[in-house]
């Protein structure tokens, strides 16, 4: 077994301190007192003083980092994401396609399956994230128009066992049949890149039992106080959960705090809908076969449409905190057991629990910077932390 000693402890509802978390290859195994650790049934034992303990981040909405994008016929893509999320404190992901040919999206569904199938070293990949192409015109973003398609679950039908979410824009459908296909698929749907009404939405979305809300505020009808839109919906509706980008670009301060107000604890997911420049130097970059130009923590296309973001997982927490005054805890939540609650994984994923994957982060407790990725057990990120081994290693 391994342990983490000295470090303080992020869990459900709290923050411990003089505590121990043991764990191995097979999962956590203790989260134990100082006074009653046993050392020496520990081959690894790792000093965190200064750092805090977080379970693994899962981030359910990103479409490239290093260089590489989900979209790239590179068979390496994914594996190169997989191997440096963990430097950002992403232990799990949904690679996420965009809007985009048709044959492109299946082939990139095509490797995501694979993938999984394969799940190598490093970040692990939980499925895939549709982000269209079923959107709207209106609201389409960074996506481009001439690849917008009317919404047809045959498209997914393949990648049934793949897809765990879909975004689209509800008012676009015929009917109710596409989303109660995804429904009865156990598909998430999740609104986004829609102009929706707040009653169009409130028809459309009656059949479903809980839905997510793609980059809250970005891309979709936004809140009037006569025509509440897709965002007045979104804030209401105990049913949605919302995910945000806290790179304080997409989202002004003010607007973090009021999700964080309206959804409570529960309702908000962070994610990064982060593009291959991030990590990488500013200048030019790619997205959906249109140039991206990155300057600082600012991605645009050329007209100046914001093209996703160049946010780590870690830095978005930190940012969140900050802005909205949640808890340590929560905030950890929103990037880690919120999202293992709406995949169903939570029995696996999300916390700090005996029994669940060893899937730890270790942050720096001033700046929340990561130390220290492990994922199932094993160190994939480190820097100079002082570990010391037993003989029995």
């Amino acid at each position: 077994m391994k342990a983490i000693i000295n470090s303080r402890i992020v869990t459900k509802e709290t923050v411990l301190t003089g505590h121990v978390l043991v764990y191995d290859e097979s999962g956590i195994q203790q989260i134990v007192s100082t006074d009653n650790f046993q050392a020496g049934k520990c081959r690894v034992i790792t000093d965190g003083s200064g750092y805090i303990a977080v379970p693994g981040f899962i981030n359910e909405h990103i479409h490239g980092l290093g260089g590489v994008d989900v979209m790239d016929d590179d068979p390496q893509a994914l594996a190169i994401m997989a191997k440096r999320l963990p430097e950002t404190g992403v232990t799990a992901f949904l690679p996420t396609t965009m809007t985009y040919d048709l044959p492109s999206i299946t082939r990139a569904l095509t490797r995501i399956c694979r993938y999984m199938k394969e799940q190598r070293i490093g970040a692990k990949v939980l499925g895939a994230h549709m982000e269209g192409p079923f959107i709207s015109d209106v609201y389409k973003g960074a996506q481009k128009s001439t690849h917008i398609v009317k919404a047809d679950f045959s498209l997914i039908e393949p990648f049934i066992d793949t897809v765990r979410i879909v975004t689209l824009a509800p008012e676009t459908l015929p009917d109710n049949s596409f989303l109660e296909a995804c429904k009865k698929a156990g598909i998430i749907v999740s609104v986004g890149h829609s102009a929706a009404t707040y009653e169009k939405l409130a028809e459309r979305l009656a059949g479903l039992d809980h839905y997510h809300v793609t980059h809250l505020y970005n891309a979709q009808s936004p809140l009037h106080h006569r025509k509440p839109g897709v965002v007045g919906a979104a804030l209401t509706d105990e049913r949605a959960v919302c995910e945000l980008i806290c790179d304080d670009v997409h989202l002004h301060p003010a607007a973090q705090r009021l999700a964080y107000i309206a959804k409570g604890r529960n309702g908000i997911i962070l994610i990064t809908d982060s593009i291959r420049a991030c990590l990488t130097e500013n200048g030019e970059s790619e997205l959906g076969g249109q140039k991206v130009f990155v300057h600082e923590n600012r991605a645009e296309l050329a007209d100046g449409t914001l093209a996703g973001s160049v946010l780590t997982m870690a830095d978005g927490v930190r940012r969140f905190m900050h802005n909205t005054g949640a808890s340590l805890p929560e905030a950890v939540a929103a990037a880690s057991l919120n999202v293992a609650v709406s995949l169903g994984l939570d029995h696996q994923l999300g916390s700090l629990e005996v029994g669940k994957a060893a899937d730890i982060v270790l942050l720096d407790e001033d700046t929340l910077q990561v130390k220290k990725t492990i994922i199932d057990g094993t160190d994939r990120k480190s820097t100079r932390l002082n570990s010391s081994h037993s003989a029995k290693s």
